[in-house]
C-alpha cells in the first residue's frame, strides 16, 4: 500500500469533534472519516464554512492519473457536509451536502452540445449506484473552453468541466447518520468520489474488487 494511505487514527489525531456537536452530525462525520475510496482519490480535511450552518465538515480531493501521485492531478473537488438541527426550508431536511468537481476533458468535447446533460447524468447515476438518496438536488454544469493565442497559438484548446451541486442527504437526521436506513452520508461521499473518477476518465473498478482504505491526511 502506498505511503499516502494513512490509518484513521493517525489522520484524526488533531481533528476530534467537540462534545457539543449533535450526535447525528458526529456519527455522520465518523462515517466520512472512515470512507473506503479507490486509491486514486486522495482526501484531505480542510477548513469548513462557518456561516452557512451551525455545524460543518469539508473534504478536498485530488484524483491521481496513470502516473500516480507524482504526476499531474486529473480531477479535483470538494465535499462539504452541513448540519442545522433546526432545519432550513430550502434544504427540506437538516443535513445538506454541497459539492464541487472539476476535471480537464479531451479537446473534442469542446463542441459537444450535450456535455452539460451528460455531466449531470454522471452525478445522478453515481449517487444512485452508491445507494445515496438525494432530496432537493440542484446544481450547475459548466464547460470552460480556453483558446490559446500568441506564442501559445499552436496549442490545442483546453476544455474543463465543472459540476457544482447540493442536496439533502436522505432527508432526516437518522438516515443521514445511518441510524435509519443504514445508508447514511457515507454513500453520498462514495457516490461523489465515483463522480470524480468518472470525470477523470478512470476505469471502473472490476466487479467484486474492493477499494483500498485511504485515510484522511
Amino acid at each position: 500500500m502506498r505511503a499516502a494511505c494513512r490509518t484513521y487514527a493517525a489522520a484524526m489525531a488533531v481533528t476530534q469533534m467537540p462534545a457539543s456537536v449533535p450526535a447525528a452530525f458526529g456519527q455522520a462525520v465518523e462515517q466520512l472519516r472512515h470512507a473506503r475510496l479507490r486509491p486514486e482519490v486522495r482526501l484531505v480535511e480542510v477548513p469548513a464554512p462557518q456561516r452557512i450552518a451551525p455545524h460543518s465538515l469539508a473534504l478536498s480531493a485530488e484524483v491521481d492519473g496513470l502516473e500516480g501521485p507524482d504526476g499531474p492531478e486529473v480531477a479535483s473537488g470538494r465535499f462539504v457536509l452541513l448540519h442545522d438541527p433546526a432545519g432550513q426550508e430550502a434544504w427540506q431536511g437538516t443535513m445538506r451536502v454541497v459539492t464541487y468537481v472539476r476535471a480537464a476533458l479531451e479537446p473534442e468535447f469542446a463542441s459537444d452540445p450535450v456535455l452539460s446533460d451528460v455531466g449531470w447524468s454522471w452525478l445522478t447515476d453515481c449517487l444512485e449506484s452508491a445507494g445515496a438518496r438525494a432530496t432537493a438536488l440542484g446544481g450547475t454544469v459548466t464547460r470552460v473552453l480556453s483558446d490559446c493565442h500568441g506564442t501559445l497559438a499552436e496549442r490545442p484548446p483546453t476544455v474543463e468541466l465543472e459540476i457544482r451541486a447540493s442536496w439533502t442527504a436522505d432527508g432526516d437526521d437518522d438516515d443521514a447518520a445511518g441510524g435509519g436506513s443504514g445508508v447514511g452520508v457515507l454513500a453520498h461521499l462514495q457516490g461523489w468520489a465515483a463522480l470524480l473518477g468518472t470525470v477523470a476518465g478512470l476505469p471502473p473498478l472490476p466487479e467484486g474488487v474492493s477499494a483500498l482504505r485511504r485515510g484522511l491526511r
